[in-house]
């Protein structure tokens, strides 16, 4: 694992150099013992996170990792995410461990939309001030969604950059590498006609939609993220830091034991464009609302905010965080090996031949059974 430093290129090239006037990278505002103590605290933490395949330790300037396995014709695919605007919540409540997981899902299961097994990942935290707790805090939850997903924190770096951000904010990305044999690749090429489409639950906004719902909520409504709300038995921040679902273990479960034809990640742009760029011209799915009701927080934002359905459906995942196109033959094994996996599934619709070329992929039809 390469060791996070607190300073990244683009502060080392800016900031002040050293001078007979007596200037000094701290005084500029970069603090290097700051940086070096958020090291010893995620170090512990970061080797939880790894794969017999990690080579070497913290400290390197590179992450080695050997490709093992007998592999016949490994492709490596690879995925970059950030959290987005849901750190937003995490900065103005100060709990800042469950950020990572998020950051985990929107890149891993990226990954698994292809067949591909997540091997690593490496992240990237720009902060205003390193707060060698906070990073920690971040970290962990890196460590806890790598662990999760089965790969590796192979590495990251930690960047301050006074100046160009305020000392308590934060943004951070991370990309991640996958691989998968070149012929069990998933995708649209293998959809057929009749085949079923299968959705998995989502546990909430996951990372998408965050610049609607805090717009809603927090300056429409005017609502307190630490007020209680009787529809979520929690309070509102609570309900909007609730971790995105990591499903690259489930979807890897699929993989194994049914015919998997392909796999969507419902994130910005919701169910029907998600599930649209893994079917193939000529064929569409047709999906019915009526086999499942959104979680309250879409209703509430919906309400508060007088958002129209089609916003909705385009901006928020409306509770499927992961679908799967699999063949008819194996839809009710494809829902007993999620449901095995304390999955909550769903027969969502089935794949049909378009009526015309200009069809739209997928169509939502009838209407949720209480929203």
């Amino acid at each position: 694992m390469t060791e996070q430093t607190p300073s990244g290129s683009g502060v080392t090239s800016a900031g002040a150099e050293e001078s007979s006037a007596g200037a000094s990278y701290a005084a500029a505002g970069v603090d290097i013992e700051a940086g070096d103590r958020a090291v010893e605290l995620f170090a512990p933490l970061a080797k939880k996170a790894t794969r017999p395949e990690v080579q070497g330790g913290l400290g390197g300037f590179a992450g080695l990792f050997a490709l093992k396995g007998g592999y016949r014709e490994p492709l490596l695919a690879s995925s970059t995410d950030g959290v987005g605007t849901k750190l937003a919540i995490a900065q103005a409540l100060d709990k800042h461990d469950t950020v990572g997981l998020d950051l985990v899902a929107m890149v891993v299961d990226d990954l698994v939309v292809c067949g591909a097994e997540p091997l690593f990942l490496q992240d990237y935290i720009a902060v205003g001030k390193v707060i060698p707790e906070r990073v920690a805090q971040i970290v962990s939850g890196i460590a806890d969604g790598c662990h999760a997903a089965g790969c590796a924190l192979l590495g990251g770096e930690t960047a301050e950059h006074p100046g160009l951000m305020v000392a308590d904010h934060y943004d951070i990305s991370a990309t991640g590498v996958g691989v998968v044999e070149a012929d069990e690749v998933l995708g649209p090429d293998r959809v057929r006609p009749g085949d079923v489409v299968i959705a998995m639950g989502s546990s909430g906004l996951h990372s998408n939609g965050y610049s609607l719902a805090r717009q809603v909520l927090l300056e429409i409504d005017r609502m307190s993220l630490t007020g209680q709300v009787e529809e979520f038995g929690r309070t509102l921040g609570e309900e909007l830091l609730e971790p995105t679902k990591i499903y690259a273990k489930d979807c890897l479960a699929l993989i194994a034991e049914t015919d998997v034809r392909t796999f969507a990640h419902v994130t910005g742009g919701g169910l029907a464009n998600n599930l649209a760029r893994v079917l193939p011209a000529g064929l569409v799915a047709e999906l019915d609302r009526g086999t499942w009701n959104p979680a309250p927080i879409f209703k509430l934002i919906a309400q508060r905010g007088r958002v129209e359905r089609a916003e909705m459906e385009k901006t928020f995942n409306m509770g499927v965080g992961m679908v799967t196109v699999v063949a008819p033959e194996d839809a009710d094994r494809a829902q007993a090996v999620l449901t095995a996996r304390h999955i909550e599934c769903w027969t969502l619709g089935t794949v049909k031949k378009a009526r015309d070329a200009e069809a739209p992929r997928v169509e939502l039809l009838g209407e949720h059974p209480r929203f």
